[in-house]
């Protein structure tokens, strides 16, 4: 019976077209090292060192992703010493000390096993390696402030999951200057400890964009989520060194573990994508819960709540209303700049005005000159909140989202809010707020939402008064 190995071919790959490569040289100088390069390692060699007909590298970027133990960690060093031995300038980075000074320790070890004569510093922190011919490689953890007026030709980001946009501002450009350059990526997807962006970005990017960037990308993946965890075709089919350098004990022995958590196995160990942040306070599969594809019937008035931003450059707009089964319909109604004004929230407010209960206004100073103008059109049906109240409404919200108490139809903008944001502290008694994960976000989207659900639990519509003859 044939021995079982894993998928040696990416599940996933955005390859440009070429028809030279460097990777046939880089593939026998490592074998001369007595090891040998796996299949699916050696595939990928060649398509990170394509060449068009004046020699430059096809990608100035790749990345790739394999779940741990592997060696995607090799694929590296096959590069490296190719990159040495042309007499590149490199850059190798990586998010741990500790980890980058294991890369340059195990790239003198293929050295020694070669017999090249080499300059090497050995001090954590600042590792070095130059050989004669003036190939040199540094070894250096990540900063935002590392690597500012170095000069390479290679980049290399090893786990690249940490890397942060920071670190890129400091790093990107440190390969401008070089005729031939190239950046090279490796890591897992992100997990809920991952503080770094650029990869998932990067990944986005290349799956995504019709634009004619020389990019590159490889993966070994699933596709979506899976409780099976114990699938051995998954395990084959986005672990590549499967059957040969892995073996399925060692898989087993994951799943034993007594720490052992089916989402960073996703992730891990079968090279999953979340599409959601996974730090976010409100987790996508939560807010999922609450989506409805059509309107449900409502009953009783409307609740507005309104939101301007910290720096007064936006405002949203949210409605909640109470639906005949017991739950709550929230909806965004617009969200603009305040420099657009307020004429579309009255405008808005004057039309719906025999149906709103009330108005609630918060954020920026600027919540009581939109009072001033609305008592001005005679709607004084407007409230706004104490900082308790804030506290009291954000609470609120947290617990009707996780019981399943509100309900709302499809918006992306506000789906993509809610899915990216954490919780900051309000006051000293243990109060919260949201904040966005991402600079890009508006996060009055959130609150305006939060505000309109407060005001239907909190201020009950007036009873109409009857009179009796």
């Amino acid at each position: 019976m044939e021995k079982r190995i894993g998928r040696q071919e990416p599940t996933y790959s955005v390859i440009k077209i070429y028809t030279q490569t460097e990777g046939t040289e880089a593939i026998k100088l490592y074998n001369l090292t007595g090891r040998t390069a796996l299949p699916w390692q050696e595939a990928l060699i060649y398509d990170i060192l394509a060449v068009d007909e004046n020699g430059k590298y096809v990608h100035e970027k790749f990345g790739y992703e394999v779940p741990r133990r592997n060696g995607k960690g090799e694929v590296i060093v096959i590069r490296e010493l190719y990159g040495l031995a042309k007499g590149e300038k490199i850059m190798h980075t990586a998010h741990l000390t500790s980890t980058s000074h294991s890369a340059f320790e195990r790239l003198c070890g293929i050295l020694d096993m070669l017999d090249v004569t080499y300059y090497s510093i050995k001090a954590k922190g600042s590792e070095l390696i130059r050989l004669e011919n003036g190939g040199t490689i540094w070894f250096r953890t990540r900063t935002a402030k590392g690597g500012l007026g170095e000069g390479v030709d290679l980049l290399v980001i090893d786990e690249a999951q940490e890397y942060t946009k920071d670190q890129q501002s400091a790093l990107q450009f440190i390969v401008t200057d070089s005729k031939n350059r190239q950046t090279l990526m490796c890591g897992t997807p992100p997990t809920v400890k991952s503080a770094g962006t650029v990869f998932k970005d990067f990944r986005e990017t290349c799956m995504t964009t019709d634009e004619e960037f020389d990019i590159g990308w490889a993966e070994w993946s699933i596709e979506h989520r899976t409780t099976d965890v114990k699938n051995r075709d998954l395990w084959y089919e986005t672990n590549p060194s499967l059957g040969l350098t892995l073996d399925e004990t060692a898989i087993k022995n994951e799943l034993a573990d007594v720490n052992y958590d089916e989402v960073d196995f996703n992730i891990q160990r079968l090279g999953f994508w979340f599409t959601y942040e996974l730090k976010s306070a409100i987790s996508k599969a939560d807010w999922d819960e609450l989506l409805v594809n059509d309107l449900p019937k409502f009953k009783g008035k409307l609740d507005v709540g309104i939101k301007y931003s910290k720096d007064g450059e936006s405002v949203s707009m949210a409605v909640a209303v109470k639906t005949e089964d017991g739950h709550v319909f929230v909806e965004v109604l617009g969200n603009m700049t305040v420099r657009d004004g307020n004429g579309w929230i009255i405008k808005f407010l004057l039309a719906a005005a025999d149906g709103i209960n009330k108005i609630i206004i918060d954020g920026a100073g600027k919540q009581q000159i939109l009072a001033d103008e609305l008592k001005d059109v005679r709607m004084t049906n407007t409230v706004l909140p104490k900082v308790t109240e804030v506290v009291k409404a954000n609470a609120e919200f947290e617990k009707n989202v996780f019981a399943g108490k509100l309900l709302r139809m499809e918006q992306p903008s506000l789906t993509r809010a809610v899915t990216n944001c954490q919780k900051r502290n309000i006051g000293s008694q243990g109060g919260f707020g949201y904040t966005p994960i991402y600079d890009d976000i508006d996060i009055t989207l959130v609150d305006a939402v939060i505000l309109a659900a407060w005001a239907i639990e909190t201020f009950k519509e007036p009873k109409k008064q009857r009179i009796y003859c």
